[in-house]
């Protein structure tokens, strides 16, 4: 069965560190709701199967009101979904709008916390604080939202070991199901960036971020987490299982400006841009790219996407490619035959991944 992305570009602040097609165009959303469900009409049916998750992303999806969200929900027809996720930024959640969103169908929810320390929070341009933070993990549980995921940077400039342990700690007080941690990534053009390459910051060094991720791993392994991609942890039966279909390599519509479809071997995507992608639908001219895949290309991306999960990848599909990485101890092999990134494999798994490619 298919997932559906949906793409939400709006954002009333634009944070440092983003490099996500999005926009502070608030007054726009109405026209832009207009034409999405005008493009969601037209491609709901094109997986050829129901639809079984559905995110909701951005941007900021938590910009938008219920009813919105409630026509989007419609439109898509997820009836038989079993997973409707949403990302929530801290600042926007309320009792009575917890309550609404999951009345019209969200049933999972993703909050873009980031970090529990508000000096960090005001350093990466996020315009919620930490008691916000909290509160909206606190309120969605009152609301009634028993899956809930939140995100976790690292790695970011001036963030001590202390300060991380200290934000692991606290995410595990919230009693929540889901972590998605990520090390902060330079994006060229982003403002946090210009402020590295300004002298005006300094980035974390490799050594601590690595030993920042380590600590990650193991305090989530200790409080009974699944460790099954990288950058993500659940707890057990708690996966994402509409993310789960991007590493799979399972099919996925998306929808909106700048969204991505991936129905085998075709990837196609939307222009990231709110004026071309409104007077595309209205006028029935949107220009979606596409590219087909090569045998080669499927290749690359089963060994890429597949050595980031827990379940790597068959040994028969490697052939032996992945032998002396296995003797060097970067990746194991497990008694069902799949070929799996160790601990220390994943620091340098970018390196792996690109040494096992056609």
């Amino acid at each position: 069965m298919a997932g559906l992305y949906v793409h939400i570009p709006f954002c009333k602040k634009r944070c440092r560190y983003c490099d996500f097609f999005s926009t502070t165009l608030l007054e726009r959303r109405k026209e832009y709701i207009a034409a999405l469900l005008k493009e969601i009409k037209l491609r709901r049916e094109e997986a050829g199967e129901p639809i079984q998750t559905v995110y909701l992303g951005g941007g900021t999806p938590s910009t938008l009101e219920t009813a919105d969200i409630q026509r989007i929900l419609e439109a898509v027809g997820c009836k038989d979904a079993t997973e409707v996720t949403m990302e929530l930024n801290p600042g926007d959640a309320t009792p009575a709008y917890l309550q609404a969103i999951k009345a019209v169908g969200i049933n999972r929810l993703s909050i873009g916390i980031q970090s529990f320390q508000d000096e960090l929070l005001q350093l990466i341009g996020r315009r919620h604080d930490a008691e916000q933070a909290i509160k909206a993990v606190q309120m969605a549980q009152e609301a009634g939202f028993d899956n809930i995921s939140i995100d976790l940077m690292y790695a970011l400039p001036t963030q001590t070991m202390a300060q991380w342990k200290a934000d692991i700690e606290t995410a595990l007080q919230l009693k929540i199901q889901h972590i998605s941690s990520y090390g902060l990534i330079y994006e060229e053009g982003t403002a946090l960036t210009r402020s590295v390459e300004q002298g005006e910051l300094k980035a974390v060094d490799e050594e601590m971020e690595n030993a920042m991720y380590d600590y990650l791993c193991e305090r989530l392994k200790q409080a009974g987490f699944v460790h099954y991609e990288v950058s993500n942890f659940a707890l057990p039966s708690r996966e994402a299982q509409h993310n789960s279909r991007y590493w799979d390599g399972t099919p996925y519509i998306g929808v909106g400006a700048g969204s991505h479809s991936y129905l085998p071997p075709v990837r196609s995507w939307n222009p990231s841009d709110l004026d071309a992608y409104i007077n595309g639908i209205t006028s029935g001219t949107l220009q979606r790219e596409s590219e087909t895949l090569t045998e080669e290309e499927l290749f690359d991306e089963q060994v890429m996407l597949g050595l980031r999960t827990n379940r790597g990848v068959s040994a028969e599909l490697l052939q032996g490619r992945a032998q002396r990485h296995i003797e060097s101890g970067l990746l194991r092999l497990t008694k069902d035959s799949r070929i799996v990134a160790t601990q220390q494999g994943i620091h340098i798994l970018n390196r792996i991944i690109e040494d096992l490619m056609l």
